[in-house]
């Protein structure tokens, strides 16, 4: 049957929707679920088969989606978090890296017997872990602060570092396929880099004087991508990945260049890339795999699994001052993500038609070690955890969005209570006057993709919804429903019960229980803060019970959250009213003296 193309790249972006969705459901990284549909729709049942539908498109758009997906990438490495990291991850990032990529090489070579070029870009390709596979894990895992901080942190770096690591191997690997010298690898290398520094600048510099507008901007980042890309290209063979790569590490690391809009364009973008590139990908496996890679691509996992990474693991991790329970976990941890599955299937295309022998093997290898490494890793990493004690208990810190002056006493309240407490908002003067008040802070929107890669959830279980958008409130319940359950997700009010409409009290209704009491709103409770009011903490006990805090500090106090006598923290709420017992500490907005 003849599948017409319109309504087979539609269906691939729908099953791509679904793959991504079901990832958001069970927290597991996305890429397992679309390279399954992708082998599903391809091999299993033939359904799609890429090289028949797009034909002669079919590397120039795997190219272009590569470009952008290597320039997304390379643009979250900032060097000025370098300095910051710990040596752990400075380890892991810098000869743990190098070396994971020699011994990759050597078990690739040994095993399944292809050719050294193959074998070093393999080694390149798989020597790095991603956040995009890291974050579901680690909410799942929920490992202490220091090994999930070590973990995220590797992925960050680690990701653009390695793309740089495999596109200059790839380099190397064509000049020899093609007969060229030292000398034109070092030109290709130079021009690949200039042009990449040459765009950045340029791109700066429209950006920095604001001679695009503000909805042009993220239009004019794309096109210059793609041009570097392809200019580089033209001009010396190959060098075009690499130019895009140096173009995001370049544009990343400049001053006064807002880039928080187009690098959520890019991952929102890159999202729908991915989704589909992993699927048409996956379906170009030929099935049954060549003569005994299957074998050798499960036993290079396993080796990589249970000899590399724990060798690579500890060895960059002595002197870190982890413990050897800490550094046992992160031996363990290494889930393999997109720079590893997308750039390996466009090098094994590239090289296939430069007539590489072992070529072909380099996809199945790679995508093994990547499903292999996520369902292992996604299933025994948190008993693993458990077993060596290094799992957080359950989470009773608060993530409150919003950085308004309620917010901050909200949070100020829990902090000293000894409530973990983390503050999240995109309103950069707020979030200043929290870091002043000395506030744990996170600068970003926290629902959207740039806060799955970079905002720690460590120790966090609840949602306070108190920005002054209700929107962005209602879009925040709905992401953070699925992280922490329904239950734990709470919004304060923009609108009184009066104020709202019926229909948007039934929304709302849906959302997440209003917190504190009925009439309490944003506005009211800010009019109160202004008045006078202050947040106050008491310890009750058998002889000052809560009918006594009442009688003292009047009728109108309104409790906001208990914290029981074994820590667990209870969030006062127009559905689920509190009634605090002797040895509870009660958070409550009192009126000033006298009254």
């Amino acid at each position: 049957m003849t599948i017409e193309l319109g309504l087979m790249l539609t269906g691939m972006l729908v099953v791509g929707f679904l793959s991504q969705w079901l990832a958001w459901r069970v927290k597991l990284p996305a890429i397992l679920f679309l390279l399954l549909a992708g082998i599903v729709l391809g091999p299993v049942t033939g359904l799609l088969q890429p090289d028949k539908m797009l034909g002669d498109l079919l590397f120039p758009l795997v190219s272009l989606a590569v470009a952008v997906i290597l320039f997304e990438g390379s643009l979250t490495l900032r060097f000025h978090e370098l300095r910051g990291i710990g040596g752990a991850v400075r380890g892991l990032v810098s000869y743990g890296a190098v070396v994971a990529l020699l011994l990759l090489a050597l078990c690739v070579h040994w095993i399944a017997g292809v050719r050294w070029e193959i074998a070093w870009l393999f080694g390149a390709l798989t020597c790095v872990t991603g956040p995009t596979v890291i974050a579901p894990m680690l909410r799942t895992l929920r490992p202490t602060e220091r090994i999930a901080n070590t973990l995220r942190w590797e992925g960050i770096i680690i990701d653009p570092l390695g793309a740089l690591f495999a596109v200059l191997i790839f380099e190397a690997i064509v000049s020899r396929q093609e007969g060229h010298t030292i000398g034109v690898f070092v030109v290709t290398v130079l021009c690949g880099a200039l042009i990449g520094t040459l765009a950045a600048l340029l791109l700066g510099f429209l950006l920095r004087r604001q001679l695009v507008p503000e909805y042009l901007q993220n239009y004019a980042t794309l096109a210059m991508v793609l041009f570097a890309f392809s200019l580089s290209n033209t001009l010396t063979h190959e060098s075009g990945l690499l130019a895009v790569t140096i173009m995001g590490i370049a544009l990343g690391n400049m001053r006064n260049v807002h880039m928080d809009d187009i690098l959520d364009f890019k991952e929102n973008l890159t999202t729908l890339l991915v989704s589909g590139l992993f699927i048409l990908l996956a379906a170009r496996l030929p099935w049954p795999l060549p003569h005994g890679m299957l074998w050798a691509g499960i036993v290079v996992f396993l080796v990589a699994q249970f000899a590399i990474r724990p060798f690579t693991a500890v060895l960059a991790t002595m002197g870190s001052g982890l413990n050897w329970r800490e550094r046992a976990l992160i031996a363990w941890v290494a889930p393999r993500g997109i720079v590893a599955a997308s750039v390996s299937a466009l090098f094994a295309l590239r090289l296939g038609e430069l007539g590489l022998e072992g070529a072909e093997a380099l996809v199945p290898l790679v995508f093994i070690l990547i499903i292999g490494t996520v369902v292992l890793q996604s299933a025994t990493a948190r008993p693993l955890a458990i077993w060596l004690k290094v799992a957080e208990p359950e989470p009773r810190g608060v993530l409150v969005f919003g950085s308004d002056a309620v917010a901050r006493a909200v949070g100020q309240a829990l902090k000293e209570e000894d409530v973990r407490v983390m503050l999240a908002d995109d309103d950069w003067d707020g979030i200043r006057r929290a870091r002043m008040e000395g506030l744990p802070t996170f600068y970003g929107n926290p629902a959207s993709p740039h806060a799955e890669r970079h905002l720690d959830l460590t120790g966090l279980g609840r949602l306070l919804a108190m920005s002054t958008h209700r929107e962005r409130n209602t879009l925040a319940c709905v992401h953070y429903r699925q992280e922490f359950g329904r239950e734990k997700v709470y919004r304060l009010r923009n609108l009184s019960p009066d104020e709202n409409t019926e229909r948007v009290a039934l929304a709302d209704n849906l959302l997440a229980p209003p917190l504190f009491d009925e009439q309490m709103t944003h506005a009211r409770f800010a009019e109160l803060l202004a008045r006078g009011w202050r947040i106050k903490s008491t310890t009750l006990s058998s002889t000052f019970d809560w009918p006594n805090f009442i009688e003292q500090y009047g009728s109108d106090s309104v409790l906001l959250f208990g914290v029981e006598e074994k820590g667990t923290l209870r969030v006062a709420s127009a559905k689920r009213e509190l009634e605090p017992r002797p040895g509870w500490t009660v958070i409550v907005l009192v009126p000033p003296a006298g009254k």
